[in-house]
């Protein structure tokens, strides 16, 4: 693989972020930027100045949807070294998505290190307070400008930065979700299990639905019997029944989330009943009754551990009493944060050091 082109722009006096980020609105002075064709592979690896990206009307993935992205953050820990969360697994994840719409696979090693020399680069722009992270977005897309259905011969992949702010700053604040088998989002054996714009297209009218009628978001059931649930949002979703902990296997229509693997992690290290199973929404609707549903929570990059507060289904509606001082939800924020932000070992190995804090680029 070739060496990584510098093309820096003037590094700023100060870097001045305001007091609230808000998501994804903010972006870095830099991205790293690599290309793809037939006859050279993955070449041309770049850090470069931010700017936006002239296309042709006829650029592949515009029409035909071949592109896939990623979703990770870095923070400052309390002793001024930046580390990114999990990176390889979101990388690998992003290979997996890939593969199924037929682009090719990257390096991980590789963008690995390119990954962590921008966020070295671009560490003034890392917020330091509790919740606030650095966003970090990895896509590829399609690129020949070709009115035709087949995979593009052509790719660019861009990783870009957003400093973004605590996604509840006023501390937990639960969700109304809505279950509805009025609308499906994904089928087994399609791309359900791929961050790609397809599966995000496809879940905004039912969230809108849902929002009309003053829910947060929608609980999918699956594609096939439209009995099973799946996925919360864009989150990964936990029951907490009173004798186990369960979340939807990976039927191939469920993302493989990060943090869904990571929260796994933790519960089995703390001896729990944790299950990855089939979970009907007419059980969990039935066990609410006897008094054996605890709790509802969700979990994804964005806001790690998401508390559901209230859960619709048809006319059956079941809230959710979160006592937070000793709420589960909480304790595996708490406890996913404390790594993230070095106030805790990490005894996972979670943590990925983008350079150490000593070292100049």
């Amino acid at each position: 693989m070739e060496k990584i082109i510098y093309k820096l722009k003037e590094k700023r006096e100060k870097v001045i972020l305001p007091a609230q980020l808000g998501f994804g609105q903010i972006f870095t002075d830099h991205v790293f930027e690599m290309d793809f064709d037939e006859t050279n592979g993955w070449h041309n690896p770049t850090i470069k100045a931010t700017e936006s990206h002239p296309m042709h009307p006829a650029t592949m993935f515009i029409h035909y949807g071949q592109a896939v992205f990623e979703g990770l953050k870095a923070f400052k820990s309390e002793d001024g070294n930046v580390v990114i969360f999990r990176p390889e697994r979101h990388l690998q994840r992003l290979n997996n998505s890939s593969r199924k719409i037929c682009i090719p696979d990257i390096d991980v090693d590789f963008v690995l290190s390119a990954m962590k020399e921008l966020v070295w680069i671009e560490r003034d722009w890392i917020p330091t307070k509790k919740g606030e992270s650095l966003y970090i977005r990895p896509f590829i897309y399609g690129s020949d400008p070709f009115l035709g259905v087949k995979p593009s011969s052509r790719y660019k992949l861009v990783i870009l930065l957003s400093p973004v702010g605590a996604y509840y700053p006023e501390g937990f604040k639960p969700v109304k979700i809505l279950a509805t088998d009025d609308y499906v989002r994904a089928v087994r054996k399609g791309i359900g299990d791929c961050k790609t714009p397809a599966n995000y297209a496809a879940s905004m009218f039912a969230g809108e639905v849902a929002k009309n009628l003053g829910f947060t978001q929608v609980l999918w059931l699956d594609g096939v019997e439209q009995k099973y649930i799946e996925e919360v949002g864009t989150m990964n979703i936990f029951i907490q029944f009173k004798n186990e902990i369960a979340t939807p296997k990976l039927t191939g229509s469920i993302l493989p989330g990060v943090t869904r693997a990571s929260v796994l992690e933790i519960l089995k290290a703390w001896k729990m009943n944790v299950t990855e199973r089939l979970i009907s929404i007419d059980e969990v609707v039935s066990e609410y009754k006897k008094g054996n549903v605890l709790g509802v929570f969700g979990t994804g990059t964005a806001a790690i551990i998401s508390i559901v507060g209230v859960l619709k289904y048809k006319d059956s509606e079941m809230v959710f009493e979160s006592n937070q001082s000793d709420d589960l939800a909480v304790k595996l924020f708490e406890k996913i944060t404390s790594i993230q932000y070095g106030l805790s070992d990490d005894e996972y190995n979670w943590l990925t050091p983008a350079m150490s804090k000593e070292v100049e680029v």
